[in-house]
């Protein structure tokens, strides 16, 4: 069978493998590898919803994608935002795409489009209008963050590697959050459609490695994103109180209550 070779990017910063031996005549479970989207550095909630996997996109934020490998061998994760790699921006097959390289058992984080051999920009989430597809004329896919892994022969391991010792920056915060949604809001800003811009520059050392690959990938992962008032309406979280409508407030409405008068706050 003819081998599939790749010259894959291997992320300097944030690479951590941590080994584990589980001693146990138990089944053994199927490894599972996954993404988190982290804003500020922490995961954001992740929503079931008709087979799909959904985050709330923070209009203004700029956030991060963590990739964990749950094998014992090293992978290479082809991962797209928007439908464009976060290496090249290139809409390719999986198999074609440039990777991320992660060791076994290890765990990296993008933070942005690769602009160069050092530095990214950050992923941010923003409307469709003002995302990086948008300028780039690629709309088709805008939404959704995937990440296909797959995992290195074990029949003929290459031996290079490439490590960097540097520690990843923090995420800076954005100035621009999202603010909290009322019922004044207009209809043009409820139609609004989440997609991802290019935040601040950010140092992101890369090198490129030489792998030989499995053919078929070992797992996909899918996470679609939207603003909330889009997930209100994909009925994937309850409404607010505030934007249920006044009618359906009033005819909830009851007379008489147990107690006295309560004295308002100060």
């Amino acid at each position: 069978m003819k081998h599939r070779f790749a010259y894959l990017i291997v992320a300097g910063l944030t690479l951590a493998a941590g080994f584990q031996v589980v001693m146990s005549a138990a089944p053994v479970r199927q490894p599972v590898g996954d993404i988190d989207i982290l804003v500020d550095g922490v995961a954001q909630r992740r929503y079931a919803h008709q087979g799909r996997s959904y985050v709330e996109a923070l209009k203004g934020r700029e956030y991060a994608i963590r990739i964990r490998n749950p094998y014992a061998v090293r992978v290479a994760v082809a991962l797209s935002v928007d439908g464009l790699n976060t290496i090249d921006a290139r809409q390719t097959t999986a198999a074609a795409a440039r990777k991320w390289v992660l060791e076994p058992y290890g765990t990296v984080t993008i933070s942005g489009w690769q602009t160069s051999q050092t530095e990214a920009r950050r992923f941010e989430f923003t409307t469709e209008e003002r995302s990086y597809g948008h300028a780039l004329g690629k709309t088709a896919n805008l939404g959704v963050i995937s990440a296909v892994f797959f995992k290195e022969r074990r029949s003929n391991l290459m031996t290079e590697t490439a490590r960097d010792s540097r520690q990843p920056s923090a995420p800076a915060p954005s100035a621009a959050a999202e603010g909290q949604a009322d019922a004044s809001a207009n209809r043009a800003k409820r139609e609004e459609y989440a997609a991802t811009g290019m935040g601040g520059r950010t140092d992101h050392a890369v090198t490129q490695v030489r792998m030989d690959l499995e053919d078929a990938p070992a797992q996909t992962v899918n996470v679609r994103y939207e603003f909330r008032a889009q997930l209100v309406k994909l009925g994937i979280v309850p409404p607010p109180v505030a934007t249920a409508g006044k009618l359906e407030r009033r005819e909830r409405a009851r007379g008489f209550e147990p107690g006295f008068c309560p004295e308002p706050q100060r």
